[in-house]
């Protein structure tokens, strides 16, 4: 299925079902109001948006022309929002840029911190530029939705509580991490809030692109018009999505509608480029001694999506603009 949330005034939106021509959509708010109260009634609620869903494919049911400004992130707030660090070559990089090094179980051990879920943006949202001191990067991602998923849950048995796939920009404060961090007690003003492209999809629509908790496809981000990254998202996520649930169920359930992020993807093969700018400053100061590119500034674009084989944005496009507060 493709799920996406319409802008309809309220703060949860309208649940729709997206045509996978991505080119329409249809009105599922009959069977449930939004997304996440289909999560909360997944049993009941999958049945009928897949029937929906093979009715608006089969032209069996009317679909209206898709308006990219007038859907938002998929859930336009969660319960919660977690977010790993499973490409190991990211977390290198960016460690030495801070002058800091890995942790030694960085191999055995996931990164994970937990992000603000209360504002999520919508995937053509400005995002605000409030001091240029604060270093203003993208970072582009693959997430998951789980299910209520249980406390101590197992890798093995991980990936049947995959709910939806999605990707998002976790925009990140630079100038901001380090000192939070210094702190010894995690980084939260370093990190405002998230955008998601429009669509959701379950597992089954990426075929087999979707093994052993990834994707394999490649992530492209376009920078002001210009490619700057095609990295592979599939073989250097050192943690699979099914890792990463053992490991964050290990003191607590989770709930329906958590979403769970991969963190930046990341290839150690630069012809790949980067989706994020902290990782090209990395690349400089090793080659020249100092970074030469700079953060993002008012009047940036920046552009993330997922594309397959046949050219298809699986999950829509990411599409925004920085713009001064």
């Amino acid at each position: 299925m493709l799920l996406a949330t319409r802008k309809n005034g309220t703060r949860d939106g309208q649940l729709i079902v997206v045509r996978k021509d991505r080119a329409a959509w249809a009105d599922a708010s009959n069977i449930a109001a939004t997304l996440q109260a289909a999560l909360d009634d997944w049993g009941r609620a999958e049945p009928l948006l897949q029937a929906l869903q093979a009715d608006l494919d089969g032209g069996g049911v009317d679909g209206t022309a898709i308006d990219a400004d007038e859907l938002h992130s998929p859930l336009p707030r969660a319960y919660e929002w977690i977010d790993g660090s499973a490409y190991l070559n990211h977390v290198r990089l960016v460690r030495k840029a801070r002058n800091a090094d890995p942790p030694a179980t960085l191999e055995t051990d996931p990164l994970v911190y937990q992000g603000g879920s209360g504002t999520f943006l919508a995937p053509t949202s400005p995002i605000p530029f409030l001091d240029a001191a604060y270093g203003l990067d993208f970072e582009a991602e693959v997430c998951v939705v789980l299910a209520d998923t249980p406390l101590g849950t197992k890798a093995a048995d991980a990936l049947q509580y995959v709910r939806l796939v999605m990707i998002c920009n976790d925009v990140s404060l630079r100038g901001l991490i380090p000192n939070e961090l210094k702190k010894g007690f995690g980084f939260f003003q370093g990190k405002p809030s998230t955008a998601f492209a429009p669509i959701a999809l379950t597992p089954d629509e990426l075929g087999s692109d979707w093994k052993e908790g990834r994707i394999h496809l490649p992530m492209t981000v376009h920078l002001n018009g210009e490619r700057v990254g095609w990295c592979d998202a599939g073989p250097e996520m050192h943690f699979g999505f099914a890792q990463l649930i053992e490991h964050v169920t290990r003191t607590r359930a989770l709930t329906a509608g958590t979403v769970l992020g991969s963190g930046t993807v990341s290839n150690e093969d630069q012809a790949h480029g980067i989706s994020c700018l902290a990782e090209a400053r990395m690349i400089e100061i090793i080659r020249d001694g100092k970074p030469s590119t700079r953060f993002m500034e008012p009047g940036d674009e920046v552009r993330i999506e997922v594309r397959n084989a046949d050219g298809v944005a699986l999950f829509g496009t990411i599409e925004q603009r920085v713009v001064a507060q």
